[in-house]
């Protein structure tokens, strides 16, 4: 019978080698021997460093098994957080949910705002001040809670109630100044440019302060002064103007208006706003660092300034008004 010699096979790493004979046919015997290990060669130093480190990095479980994590509120961190949402987003802070949270809100003696104090951790209490005012506002606090909330029609049923309500109050605070000047005996061009005007422009002056604290720019606080004399003359006077023009036409009569004495006052108005203008941007130096806020000598200055300019028009237009001095 023919014989096939030893085949031998060895893997490596293995601790045991095969040696195989065979016979093909009738006869089969398989023979398994034992192979000596072999030697392995000795680590180096670094090597066996690696391999201590190796160990050293194995996970196990030490003395303690459990760990408990105790989440606290920080009242400091918080509270920066609730600044930074006021300042970054006014419609967090104003927006609503229902009437029931805005009556609740208008019935609730709130702490004033004071930037001195967003580092501290507690929640600040109202002061006296603040009672006293909100117990003066809080007739126009509850009227003002019925304007539905911001989520009603996305917002659009808060704006137009809300639209409708400042006009509305702006005619009842013109009228009542108005009846003041005639009380008191002023002539109607004085009454108009110093309780008339006063009074209609207390909602923009409080926008504009709201915008000013709120907004990162000066943009909105000057803007909503702008838009808001843009609205006066162009609607307030164009629409007035050409609704009392058709109604004549339609009568078969010339509208006419006589000129008064107000022609002095615009003009002297005209030039302190280009004042204003120009000392507006002269804050935008880089001493200054923009047109509104910035030191604190800067912006006492500009008060004055502003303050001033708005004295010396009512001055000489009450002045120009009672023929002490001549107009054109």
């Amino acid at each position: 019978m023919p014989f096939v010699e030893g085949i031998s096979r060895r893997h490596p790493g293995s601790w045991m080698g095969e040696t195989i004979n065979s016979w093909v046919g009738l006869n089969y015997k398989e023979e398994v021997k034992e192979v000596v290990k072999e030697e392995e060669e000795p680590l180096t130093g670094e090597e066996e460093e690696e391999r201590r480190i190796a160990e050293m990095g194995k996970p196990m479980l030490g003395e303690h098994v459990k760990l408990e994590v105790i989440i606290e509120e920080s009242y400091e961190f918080k509270n920066t957080v609730d600044k930074l949402i006021k300042k970054t987003n006014l419609a967090l802070l104003v927006g609503t949910n229902s009437w029931r949270d805005q009556f609740i809100e208008a019935i609730t003696v709130s702490a004033g705002e004071d930037d001195d104090d967003e580092e501290c951790g507690e929640e600040k209490l109202p002061s006296c001040f603040d009672y006293v005012m909100h117990f003066l506002t809080v007739f126009w606090k509850v009227l003002f809670a019925f304007v539905p909330p911001t989520d009603y029609w996305n917002g659009w049923a808060c704006f137009v109630v809300s639209i409708c309500m400042i006009g509305i109050l702006t005619a009842f605070i013109g009228d009542l100044a108005s009846h003041f000047g005639c009380t008191v005996g002023l002539k109607d061009s004085v009454t108009a440019v110093v309780f008339v005007a006063l009074g209609t422009s207390v909602p923009d002056t409080f926008a504009s302060k709201v915008a000013a604290i709120q907004d990162q720019y000066a943009d909105a606080s000057i803007g909503n002064v702008t838009g808001s004399n843009a609205v006066n003359v162009f609607l307030g006077i164009g629409v007035a103007w050409s609704i009392a023009a058709i109604y004549h036409q339609a009568k078969g009569k010339d509208f006419q208006v006589e000129p008064g004495n107000l022609a002095f006052s615009v003009t002297l108005f005209t030039i302190f706003a280009f004042i204003c203008v120009a000392t507006l941007m002269y804050r935008r130096r880089p001493d200054i660092g923009g047109e509104l806020g910035g030191p604190r000598t800067a912006k006492a200055l500009t008060t004055m300034l502003f303050i001033s300019l708005w004295l010396i028009y009512i001055l000489f237009s009450s002045l120009e008004a009672y023929c002490h001095i001549k107009g054109f």
